[in-house]
């Protein structure tokens, strides 16, 4: 079974909802702060409780995402981090990493990739799922749903304030895993906090009763801000908020594990 799948199927999201202890999902970018940092903050997170993990792989025109992850993006280029590269730094990663991983990106590196060939690769070091913002549903379904299917990926759609209820409905009915919920309009990194209006938004959603779990990104930065997403869906998902802390760390693993576990509210200790 893909491990996304398994881990929703494995959560309980009344308890996890009045305890605020739902579902973490942390995003960073691939070859930051240093080339080859990837794997090192992948460990870290998985050590300090991340649920799942979501590796970005740099694009010069990252359209969806604010200052802080374009500037993340700059410098893994400038590091020289690629697509090529990346896999190359994955190829060991199920030796030590046992939480689900995606990778999130746009669609243009991938298709220069080969779709197949890409999938493939996937696969073969262990990924679980892809999110490309920028793939047509309806070119994934014609064109690349079997690709996905035939490697045991999972393809995970975002639906924003402004996705009409059929669209919603139609992404439910295709999806496996969960959906990327955006809280609101804006680009990654560009709101703090849970408004009003993304609260009505989020319970609109759960009156919908859609089939697959949901969660929350865009705005959520600490233990708070993770609680009350968490209390509208299975969880939440940090980028910004977990990039600003790589680009301050002077002790990245437990740097990562302390912001990890502040998010989480955990009390346990920080293991030297």
């Amino acid at each position: 079974m893909n491990r996304i799948v398994s881990l929703f199927q494995n959560f309980n999201k009344n308890v996890a909802g009045e305890s605020g202890a739902g579902l973490l999902n942390v995003y960073f970018t691939a070859g930051f702060p240093e080339l080859n940092d990837t794997t090192r903050v992948l460990k870290a997170l998985q050590d300090g409780g991340a649920d799942l993990v979501e590796i970005g792989m740099p694009y010069s025109d990252p359209v969806a995402d604010g200052e802080t992850i374009q500037q993340s993006n700059d410098r893994a280029l400038e590091n020289g981090m690629s697509v090529r590269i990346l896999f190359d730094q994955l190829q060991h990663m199920r030796e030590t990493i046992n939480v689900p991983v995606l990778l999130m990106g746009y669609l243009n590196p991938v298709v220069q990739f080969g779709i197949e060939a890409f999938c493939a690769k996937c696969a073969e070091v262990g990924v679980d799922g892809l999110i490309l913002p920028d793939m047509p549903m309806d070119v994934y379904l014609d064109e690349y749903k079997s690709i996905f299917d035939a490697h045991g990926l999972l393809n995970i759609f975002l639906v924003t304030p402004q996705t009409s209820e059929a669209r919603i409905r139609q992404i439910d009915e295709v999806s496996e895993g969960f959906i990327y919920t955006v809280s609101s309009a804006s680009v990654t990194g560009s709101k703090s906090g849970v408004s009003g209006d993304m609260e009505a938004y989020f319970e609109k959603l759960d009156a919908m009763n859609l089939r697959n779990p949901r969660l929350i990104g865009f705005g959520i930065k600490d233990h708070d801000t993770f609680a009350k997403a968490s209390s509208h869906a299975a969880g939440a998902i940090i980028g910004s908020a977990f990039i600003r802390v790589l680009q301050q760390s002077t002790d990245l693993e437990n740097d990562i594990k302390a912001f990890v576990r502040e998010v989480k509210n955990s009390s346990e200790a920080i293991p030297a």
